[in-house]
């Protein structure tokens, strides 16, 4: 049964692009009915796993065997497999069922579908894995599977620079996870979960030296492995491919940004919780980076103007939630963030793409405005999706991301201070941009062509069903879950996650104070307030605001995105580029070629005989000078 959750979809993949040619409607039904049947089976295997509490292996077959290294095709189902493998089915069967209708005049549905279930087979592989080299594969599989959906419209250029950029920066950190596994191995001989977890409390105090430095091991470990979520998670540094994946087709943002790809930094960060625990310096570094994210992409996403690229700001920032909640070795806060995150994220990119597929393909919110009697529905979804984003109370962003700010807070630290107060700074701008993208592309004055409202209509079940039930997960999903994810007493996570007693306790937050237990929410309410004010009555007086060069220079820094990508541009590609091009090609590959080559040693040879040429003058005297010299030359060694 538990092989059947990972081969289900692989069948559907080797269906649709063997046969797809032929059965262009029934590769849709295949591949949607295959990742259902997944779903069914991990949904059985998570209530095995909460009923009798126990972790199942499956070792399939021998896979690498050379000298001390012993790889098998492993499979462990854990609590925190289990989890992921729902939401992963979950969403990947609903984004199925809505591709189904939203690609049905593409011409490659076939082979979009089939990279769909591509992409849901190596995520699978990843979560399931039972050692690195085998999470490995799936790590790669699924930044190839990123690379191909990004790229699926490849005749157009922004999509393949897009896709290009996406693979170069998710190989930065797939590089540092790489360095992780050879570190690793190089320590314990082995790469397998258990022996590794199991021996990683005794390296504590040990030392490893590298190029002269004398470094922590665990500290060099957790520092390798966390740049690696860094790249898939895109964090802070590494995050300039995410809102550049949105040139896809929407399901793909759907499924890239709820339950695959940058899920998987998250992912394996709780999974190494056995050695995080142990490094409190990266646990430090790790809440930076986190709640300096969580805030960056928050601001940046406030006067973005493309409808999918606010949403994507906003997993960046989400992310940056559940990164940080780890940092506070909080690891079953930030899955939990992780669960509800991904019902609602799915649910605001579908209700995005409905819209998009309503009006004509239009995503500029400038040039919406007006579609809440027109999209009724859609407009239901949008809403209920940015509440539950926001976190507003009883839906379920209110239950995960007021716990992390609340844990944030609740540990007393520098640290842990710092997160909080950068948390309710990207709440406050979370829920205004939130609202200024409710009310651009729906509460607003029409704005856009006349054919667009002429005919904008909702789509069929076949796209309305998805949403429907994305929107009930996104209401009721954090209520339900999180007492047993989060629960005091609650032993649901077992040994999957291990946390040090004085590092964490839940019972922590029930002691502070009811103030800074009621600001995160405060504060979102007040950026509701204030978004549907300024844009409802306001928009004059903001208007005239734009016009100063204070506020012109503080709206092109946030919409610019900081200018990340232009330092990355001038400063670092361009210069690589101008090094690459005149220092390595032009000096050394071509430079050696051409001068030690057949052709450099004729010209060398040429150039050589015409010196000797020069001294045939023709005249007796100076032959006579030179034999004179060298009969000299010769007879002064034998004196």
């Amino acid at each position: 049964m538990y092989l059947l959750i990972v081969l289900f979809p692989l069948i559907g993949f080797l269906f649709s692009i063997l046969t797809g040619r032929w059965l262009f409607l029934g590769a849709g039904v295949i591949t949607t009915g295959c990742t259902f049947f997944s779903f069914l089976l991990s949904s059985l295997a998570c209530f095995n796993n909460l009923y009798y509490a126990q972790t199942v292996v499956v070792s399939l077959t021998p896979w690498l065997f050379s000298d001390s290294l012993f790889l098998e095709w492993s499979f462990c189902f854990d609590s925190l497999t289990c989890i992921m493998l729902v939401i992963v089915t979950f969403i990947s069967t609903l984004v199925h069922l809505y591709s189904i209708e939203y690609m049905e005049n593409d011409p490659h549905k076939t082979r979009f579908m089939s990279y769909l279930s591509l992409f849901t087979v190596f995520m699978l592989i990843l979560v399931t894995a039972n050692n690195f080299v085998q999470m490995f594969v799936g790590w790669e599989g699924v930044g190839l599977s990123s690379y191909l959906l990004i790229n699926f419209w490849f005749t157009r250029i922004q999509a393949n620079k897009s896709a290009i950029k996406a693979m170069l920066i998710n190989r930065i950190g797939d590089f540092f996870l790489l360095l992780a596994i050879f570190v690793l191995y190089f320590i314990f001989n082995t790469l397998s979960y258990d022996i590794i977890f199991s021996l990683s409390p005794l390296l504590i105090g040990f030392d490893l030296y590298l190029g002269g430095l004398k470094l922590p091991v665990l500290d060099l470990i957790c520092f390798f492995i966390f740049f690696g979520a860094v790249g898939k998670s895109a964090q802070l540094g590494l995050h300039t491919w995410l809102p550049d994946a949105m040139e896809g087709p929407t399901p793909v943002s759907a499924l890239i940004h709820a339950a695959t790809m940058v899920t998987a930094g998250v992912f394996l960060i709780s999974r190494c919780s056995y050695i995080f625990e142990f490094s409190s310096f990266m646990l430090t570094l790790i809440c930076f980076f986190g709640s300096c994210t969580a805030f960056f992409a928050a601001t940046t996403g406030l006067f973005q103007n493309d409808m999918k690229k606010v949403i994507a700001y906003s997993t960046c920032s989400q992310l940056g939630y559940m990164i940080f909640a780890c940092g506070l070795s909080g690891y079953d806060v930030g899955i939990f963030h992780l669960s509800n995150h991904a019902f609602f994220k799915a649910l605001l990119f579908l209700s995005a793409g409905s819209v998009i597929h309503a009006a004509g393909d239009e995503q500029d919110m400038r040039k919406l405005g007006g579609l809440k009697n027109l999209l009724p529905f859609s407009y239901s979804m949008t809403l209920i999706g940015s509440l539950a984003l926001i976190g507003f109370p009883f839906l379920s962003g209110f239950f995960s991301k007021d716990v992390i700010l609340e844990l944030s807070y609740s540990k007393y630290t520098i640290e842990s201070h710092f997160c909080f107060l950068l948390g309710c700074l990207a709440a406050f701008v979370t829920s205004f941009y939130s609202t200024r993208l409710l009310f651009l592309v729906f509460l607003s004055n029409p704005n856009g062509n006349k054919l667009l409202y002429l005919n904008s209509h909702e789509a069929s079940w076949k796209m309305g069903f998805p949403l429907f039930l994305l929107s009930l997960s996104s209401i009721l999903v954090g209520f339900l879950t999180k007492d047993i994810f989060i629960g005091f007493g609650t032993d649901f996570w077992g040994s999957s996650i291990f946390i040090l007693p004085y590092n964490y306790s839940i019972l922590d937050i029930e002691f502070i104070s009811i103030f800074f237990k009621l600001m995160p929410l405060l504060i979102s309410f007040l950026g509701v307030t204030l978004s549907f004010l300024l844009y409802r009555f306001y928009l004059s007086n903001f208007f005239l605001l734009k016009k100063l060069y204070i506020f012109k220079i503080f709206y092109s820094f946030f919409n610019k995105k900081w200018y990340i990508d232009r330092v990355y541009n001038e400063f670092i590609a361009q210069q690589f580029l101008y090094f690459c091009l005149h220092t390595c090609y032009k000096n050394l590959d071509r430079g050696l070629l051409e001068n030690f080559g057949p052709l450099g040693l004729t010209r060398s040879l040429k150039k050589t005989s015409a010196k000797f040429l020069s001294y045939q003058t023709g005249y007796v005297l100076d032959y006579i000078s030179y034999i004179s010299v060298a009969i000299l030359i010769f007879l002064i060694p034998l004196n």
